[in-house]
């Protein structure tokens, strides 16, 4: 079920930003004849007006058909005036521009939503102990259920649980063995834990044990997981949301202006990588779900304002281009080159996202957990 949930997601955020492009269109007056999810062959469609909407028969995206994009086309008899290309260069730009701007935005609300109404994990969640290591120094004193409040004093206020647990490892790795550490020794000095029982504060004195398999010294602890979620302002939702909006952006940004380098070109992944990520995030919760439907479509915008046609982004950079040309058009054999290497691109881009994900998929998976 969770991969139907995974496809639905898809077709909402491709009916979205085509509906951006045909509400703009239709608004600056131009002709819009289709509006289609997918592409080939119709499956199922029906007219209104001037305007065939439908159904093709390849899930590989959608497009809204606005006569005139191509100057050569031949428009119907009076309606040359409504055509793309005899358009103002604002109203072009403002058509090609609305289907990536409302990607950009759908994350942000999606965002702000999951946040708001899910909340934030709480920094000041509890070490609570859930079970102790038969034969430890803990198990002769600490009970299920006790809050470690501190270690040798240190009760490292303001983090998260998960940063307090690495912390008090940190702080047990300090009382050492007497000499080269050897299985099962005992460290020369004792740690000093205060825990919370039934209210009250009590501290005890355990003696860490080095565990060889584990590397480390050890008190034979092992935690509950207690993350909780707590609900959090508006304006906290918003700045979480754009915070993370714009680190998405800068490292998009970061992964195309380095593509050449190896590493970088392994971070990028194809629809196959991100259905499988889909899947493993609907399974983890509606939270998960929901984040990972906001980055995907402000992925969606990003990549479709890259200035390579057939992309978004390539009509805008033309457009421009013609209005820094005192609006001369731009030659059709020029735009004709310009599309067959953008082509080029975006299907050497889908070749290394495909080779990733057959990488990922038959190694270590996508971890979306982690």
């Amino acid at each position: 079920m969770s991969w139907l949930y995974v496809f639905l997601g898809f077709c909402f955020l491709i009916l979205l930003h085509e509906a951006g492009h045909f509400v703009a269109a239709k608004s600056t007056g131009m002709r819009v004849e289709g509006f289609y999810l997918f592409f080939g062959p119709t499956l199922w469609s029906f007219k209104r007006g001037e305007t065939e909407y439908g159904i093709k028969s390849i899930p590989l995206g959608g497009y809204v058909k606005i006569n005139g994009m191509n100057p050569e086309e031949e428009m119907p008899t009076g309606e040359e005036h409504r055509a793309y290309h005899r358009q103002k260069v604002w109203k072009r730009i403002v058509v090609a521009a609305a289907g990536p701007a409302v990607n950009i935005v759908l994350a942000f609300v999606i965002l702000y939503f999951v946040f708001s109404i899910g909340g934030l994990q709480d920094i000041h969640g509890k070490t609570v102990v859930k079970e102790t290591s038969e034969g430890s120094a803990a198990a002769k004193v600490l009970q299920p259920g006790d809050k470690i409040v501190a270690v040798d004093g240190h009760s490292y206020p303001g983090v998260n649980v998960n940063t307090r647990i690495e912390k008090i490892g940190e702080q047990v790795q300090s009382h050492q063995c007497a000499g080269e550490p050897t299985d099962g020794c005992a460290a020369t000095t004792p740690v000093a834990v205060t825990v919370r029982r039934n209210g009250e504060l009590k501290t005890f004195q355990i003696t860490p044990h080095y565990e060889a398999a584990a590397k480390r010294m050890l008190l034979g602890i092992a935690w509950e997981e207690n993350s909780r979620w707590v609900p959090v302002s508006a304006g906290e939702s918003a700045g979480r949301s754009l915070g993370i909006m714009g680190e998405v952006i800068g490292r998009t940004g970061s992964v195309f202006s380095h593509i050449f380098e190896s590493q970088r070109r392994e971070e990028i992944s194809s629809v196959v990588g991100i259905s499988d990520v889909g899947h493993e995030a609907v399974n983890n919760g509606w939270r998960d779900a929901f984040i990972l439907l906001a980055l995907v479509s402000l992925s969606l915008g990003l990549i479709n304002l890259l200035p390579i046609l057939p992309l978004d982004g390539g009509h805008i950079f033309w457009a421009i281009v013609e209005k820094l040309r005192r609006g001369k058009p731009v030659s059709i054999k020029v735009m004709e080159r310009a599309t067959i290497i953008g082509f080029a691109l975006v299907l050497m881009l889908m070749v290394i996202g495909v080779s990733n994900d057959i990488g990922r998929l038959t190694g270590e998976g996508f971890n979306v957990s982690k």
